[in-house]
């Protein structure tokens, strides 16, 4: 409840804010606004009922799901996606919609691309607890024609009815078979900031979703898709921001509830001392962040990183997400990392009883853990022993990694107090150590 007010009180000021940006001027923006975990007070997802424990084994349990929908083997369509659900990214931000504008509470994913939301008239909607978003109730919204580059744009998840081969269509389809159905248009988006100063962004291209089945939420109720296709609000925000933003996520259940924040242009570089770079691989999954990781070390002993098979050069072989919680690695390397992690401590091994996380130890045991030290291409980042272990019950500590042959992804435990910049420009992952709490 609090969140669906802090976001009215947004809306309001909006209306008459003389400091509005418009995004879409030639001019270089510079701004931050916050970014809200989904377990967090102000969230809609927030539930008081659940223990800090809990909500990190539900965490864990997402970020297995997460990795299917990543894959997306059972989707219709060729570019995969992720769920847009409870199960979904773990991060959300408060945008507007239209005009006059709509609050919505949007999960921020840097694993997908469309800006969505459920519209009216609903063919098949699921139930959402805040306000749907009716067209016809802005004056700024406007349907996208086949013919259009934003059209275009979505290449295989667009298509032209026969019926109306005027209204651009879109299609998205899920690992779980959930789907979402309905008109590609452009409206009026406005971005909260942390200045009090809101970035208005017109002609912005979003799905109006008027046929959404599957395992979706009554609590989310759309999404700011952050990827690097052409249609993410990355993209859309183009030579205004330089290709930039970067985020600095708070480590989870801070006792302060402090907010973890995302910057885009100005506000977004990362640099000066402790800063490191990595190369951005570009493939033809446009949407997803490659990095590459050429070892790992574990306090002195480094355990070389597999190459992408899927690239002559054998780069880009680990995604960076910050919406799955945990590090994902090739189950034959994972093997062989957590070995050396375990060896490392000195304390008796106890058995995850849900079988999620393999090496846990009883959180009363005076624990040592290892340095653990991602080499990536030109970047070495030394690990916190909090981004690498965390306790999902009161007497259980496990490693925050996991084996997978599905894909291998870069979590967002590991990338907590790091100031993490993208530069879509320059093709660059930047990494600094921070305080985020204090940013």
């Amino acid at each position: 409840m609090a969140s669906i007010f802090s976001s009215v009180l947004l809306a309001l000021s909006l209306l008459s804010s003389p400091f509005l940006s418009n995004a879409n001027a030639h001019t270089k923006l510079g701004f931050s606004a916050d970014l809200i975990h989904r377990d967090s007070p102000k969230s809609p997802f927030y539930n008081p009922t659940e223990t800090t424990a809990q909500r990190l084994r539900n965490a864990v349990h997402r970020s297995v799901n997460r990795v299917v929908h990543f894959n997306g083997k059972d989707a219709s369509v060729n570019a995969p996606q992720t769920e847009i659900t409870a199960q979904g990214g773990e991060y959300l931000m408060n945008i507007l919609l239209g005009t006059p504008p709509l609050p919505i509470m949007a999960i921020a994913d840097t694993g997908s691309d469309l800006i969505w939301t459920q519209c009216k008239p609903c063919d098949d909607c699921y139930a959402q607890d805040d306000p749907i978003f009716d067209p016809k109730a802005s004056s700024t919204y406007k349907d996208v024609s086949c013919s259009s580059k934003q059209c275009t744009a979505l290449e295989n998840q667009a298509s032209c009815s026969t019926e109306d081969n005027k209204t651009c269509s879109y299609t998205l389809s899920y690992g779980d078979k959930s789907y979402t159905k309905g008109n590609v248009a452009a409206d009026t988006l406005t971005l909260g900031s942390t200045d009090n100063r809101p970035v208005q962004l017109k002609n912005v291209v979003i799905g109006c979703g008027h046929n959404n089945v599957g395992r979706f939420t009554n609590k989310g109720s759309g999404i700011i898709g952050l990827g690097g296709g052409s249609v993410s609000l990355i993209s859309q925000l183009g030579d205004s921001i330089d290709g930039k933003f970067s985020y600095c996520l708070v480590p989870l259940f801070s006792k302060n509830d402090t907010t973890s924040k995302i910057n885009f242009g100005t506000n977004a570089v990362v640099s000066g001392n402790g800063s490191v770079s990595t190369p951005l691989i570009t493939k033809s999954q446009a949407t997803f962040y490659y990095l590459t990781l050429e070892s790992v070390s574990v306090g002195s002993k480094n355990i070389k990183y597999p190459l992408a098979s899927d690239s002559e050069s054998g780069k880009g072989n680990i995604i960076i997400d910050s919406g799955t919680t945990l590090t994902m690695f090739p189950t034959e390397f994972y093997s062989e990392f957590e070995d050396a992690v375990a060896s490392s401590i000195n304390a008796k091994r106890i058995q995850d009883p849900q079988y999620l996380l393999s090496l846990c130890y009883s959180a009363t045991a005076k624990l040592k853990f290892p340095v653990i030290t991602m080499h990536f291409d030109g970047a070495d980042v030394k690990l916190d022993s909090s981004n690498a272990f965390i306790q999902i019950s009161d007497d259980l500590v496990c490693l925050a990694f996991r084996g997978d042959d599905q894909l291998a992804i870069y979590g967002n435990i590991a990338q907590m107090n790091f100031l993490v910049g993208y530069d879509t420009v320059s093709k660059t992952v930047s990494f600094k150590p921070a305080d985020c709490a204090k940013m």
